[in-house]
């Protein structure tokens, strides 16, 4: 079973953050100024030994290659922010492709989404635009792409180079840039691209009969889901199962992280969709009490919940698994090693694939 963890590459200086959020911002900002909303929320959250790291320090990303491996994560899903030419965050991805001594495999998971102040509780101002092109964009996106595709640590699947796509259901004209991009890997001497699906908007990557397979990306795939979705419980009787009341009425959206695995494990999977599970989940860092917050994560119930799509997987001849995340400390959702469970949740996911 080969662990996949999504990787948020937001912890370095850089102009266009700078410009929009002030000098010297990067999401440690979010972090150190999260604050408790009520009794018993778990912030804020503080790296282990104070590690607000630099990802533009060469150790860092060695460490964490170091780190993730050693607890039996097998590689990282990047995010790649691209906006028809126009690259954001990409000075860790490129330092990897450059650094052979990161022994690590990966793949990129192309975040296609606009970028918005509301991301950050901050209005619906528009900072960048996401503008996809025609041929000659797509083709210098891919010719971007090929020095990755080409690593002999990158991801590939069926000899495939894997790329993962946030949303593929607003590309325009999604299908014909597939088909453009399998002829130019083809041409590179790849067999095509991999492309996975993020199922978040589920009836957007539903609609891409071009993708190769799709992902669950929780808890937001479950979160929308809601929205058409009714469950049944307590002899017929409707309700919101989700809802801790009380905190909702007084502070945020605060939701069961027990509740919402169990309807996460009741799921059909199709053959070419691949479980993801999440590590926790809290964006009030970001969005204040506006955020999303669940409560009841810890890392012998992130085991229990791991271990059981793992089974799950396995009994459908999957070899994938995602988490989310790596390191979305703005998010809450991280597996990295922080004050107020150390190195447990490593600890979980390495135990359950032992168990496994």
């Amino acid at each position: 079973m080969k662990v996949i963890s999504f990787y948020l590459p937001q912890y370095h200086e850089c102009e266009d953050n700078n410009r929009w959020w002030g000098k010297g911002y990067t999401e440690w900002r979010n972090v150190k100024n999260a604050r408790r909303l009520f009794a018993g929320h778990r912030q804020p959250r503080v790296p282990l030994n104070d590690n607000y790291y630099d990802l533009l320090n060469p150790s860092t990303m060695l460490w964490q290659a170091e780190l993730a491996k050693r607890y039996g994560i097998y590689g990282f899903a990047y995010y790649h922010y691209w906006f028809n030419g126009k690259k954001l965050l990409e000075k860790p991805l490129e330092n990897m492709l450059n650094n052979k001594n990161i022994d690590m495999p990966y793949c990129l998971a192309w975040a296609n989404e606009e970028w918005k102040k509301y991301w950050y509780g901050a209005g619906e101002e528009v900072l960048i635009a996401q503008d996809y092109g025609f041929l000659p964009e797509w083709r210098k996106h891919f010719e971007y792409l090929v020095p990755f595709f080409r690593d002999e640590r990158y991801i590939k699947i069926e000899g495939k180079p894997l790329f993962i796509i946030y949303r593929p259901g607003v590309i325009r004209q999604g299908k014909y840039m597939a088909c453009i991009w399998n002829e130019m890997a083809q041409k590179c001497g790849f067999p095509g691209i991999y492309f996975m699906g993020m199922k978040n908007w589920e009836f957007e990557t539903n609609s891409c009969g071009w993708l190769d397979a799709k992902v669950d990306y929780e808890p937001t795939k479950e979160q929308r889901n809601r929205i058409t979705k009714k469950y049944v419980v307590n002899k017929g009787k409707y309700k919101d199962i989700f809802n801790f009341g009380l905190y909702n009425r007084l502070f945020c959206n605060v939701q069961s992280y027990a509740r919402i695995n169990e309807i996460m494990l009741k799921e059909k999977h199709e053959p070419n969709e691949f479980h993801g599970v999440f590590v926790d989940f809290d964006n009030s860092p970001r969005a204040q009490k506006n955020g999303l917050i669940f409560r009841g994560s810890t890392p012998k119930q992130f085991k229990k919940y791991l271990y059981r799509h793992m089974v799950l997987s396995r009994e459908e001849n999957k070899d994938y698994i995602f988490i989310n995340a790596w390191n979305e400390w703005g998010e809450g959702c991280h597996l990295e090693p922080d004050t107020d469970y150390g190195y447990g949740y490593l600890e979980a996911v390495k135990s359950a694939l032992e168990r496994l």
